[in-house]
């Protein structure tokens, strides 16, 4: 059995690939030809074609012949800036995957994220029926709506699809690095004062075994939240800091000096026409309380949850190994 990945050289994408392939799949992966070659050198027997999800041609082309379709390719920038590239990627990207998939009668399971969902109101977690109102409408956000609604639509017209959403992820193959920069900022002593949210942490190789149960016994149609342990940063970065040795945060930071972070921030962003990391999008999602259920994914695709210490250890170890730290 064939399954095409495309975002393989991404943190979740290079795990999913590893994951099928350790199950016998074989695989294939949609990969730009300007990619990082680093992410797929140690699994030769990976099929590699280049492309990009934003041509359609070249979708098809690296679907025709695929039984299944993991879809993770994204842009992910928390900011205020870069809609229309989020939209070509985020939104019509999707399109064309799910048009090929839909063409080539391929199962497809496709990668959105937690935050595309609705937030929790009071103390109770959100889960997949949250109504998505509200919560940071940063392009990130919006399209990550817009493209779970595309795939939707293609539902409807007879695509075997389901959704999955997955939390903050950390774990090894992280090689750009993306959400293990956390971890990397904390070793690096940068983590004294934290942001005042929570967060929903996860390993990402448990959300890679997830994905390839949703293409195995996923409901077409329905989501499914791939999340973990609800923690304050002040708490996950305190096991950050213990795991590499830094210092540990001291305490969190008041909402004045977010709000102050987050404009200075913006103000670069109008000057240099660069957004930086912390602007007051990026800001305004760490403040939010992301507390989410898993409880339909364990029951449905057997999902199960690892202790997140054990996840950053292995992060870690793995960052060091390939000379990030």
């Amino acid at each position: 059995m064939t399954t095409l990945v495309t975002g393989a050289t991404g943190l979740l994408g290079n795990n999913v690939a590893r994951q099928l392939l350790a199950g016998g799949d074989r695989v294939r992966v949609l990969v730009r030809p300007q990619a990082d070659s680093r992410c797929l050198a140690d699994l030769p027997s990976v099929e590699v074609v280049h492309g990009d999800v934003r041509n359609g041609a070249e979708v098809a082309q690296a679907t025709r012949g695929a039984h299944r379709v993991v879809h993770a390719a994204a842009y992910v920038h928390i900011g205020w800036k870069g809609l229309e590239t989020a939209r070509s990627v985020n939104v019509e990207g999707t399109r064309n995957v799910a048009q090929a998939a839909l063409a080539e009668g391929a199962t497809m399971v496709h990668v959105s994220s937690i935050d595309a969902l609705g937030m929790p109101r009071g103390s109770e977690p959100a889960d997949e029926e949250t109504e998505p109102a509200g919560g940071v409408l940063c392009p990130y956000v919006v399209t990550k709506r817009e493209a779970e609604q595309v795939v939707l639509e293609h539902v409807q017209r007879g695509l075997s699809a389901s959704i999955v959403n997955p939390g903050f992820m950390i774990g090894p193959y992280d090689w750009k690095p993306s959400s293990g920069r956390m971890l990397l900022w904390v070793a690096c002593g940068w983590g004294l004062f934290a942001p005042l949210g929570i967060n929903c942490f996860c390993d990402v190789r448990d959300v890679a075994a997830g994905i390839q149960t949703a293409l195995e016994r996923g409901q077409s149609g329905r989501r499914y939240i791939l999340g973990g342990h609800s923690l304050s940063y002040f708490q996950a970065w305190r096991i950050f800091a213990e795991v590499t040795g830094a210092t540990p945060p001291l305490f969190p930071i008041g909402p004045l000096v977010r709000r102050g972070a987050g404009y200075v921030g913006d103000a670069v962003a109008r000057i240099t026409g660069r957004e930086p990391d912390v602007n007051s999008a990026a800001t305004a999602l760490a403040a939010q309380k992301r507390r989410f259920t898993s409880a339909r994914a364990e029951r449905e695709l057997g999902y199960a949850i690892r202790p997140l210490r054990e996840s950053a250890a292995d992060a870690w170890s793995w960052f060091r190994q390939h000379g990030y730290a």
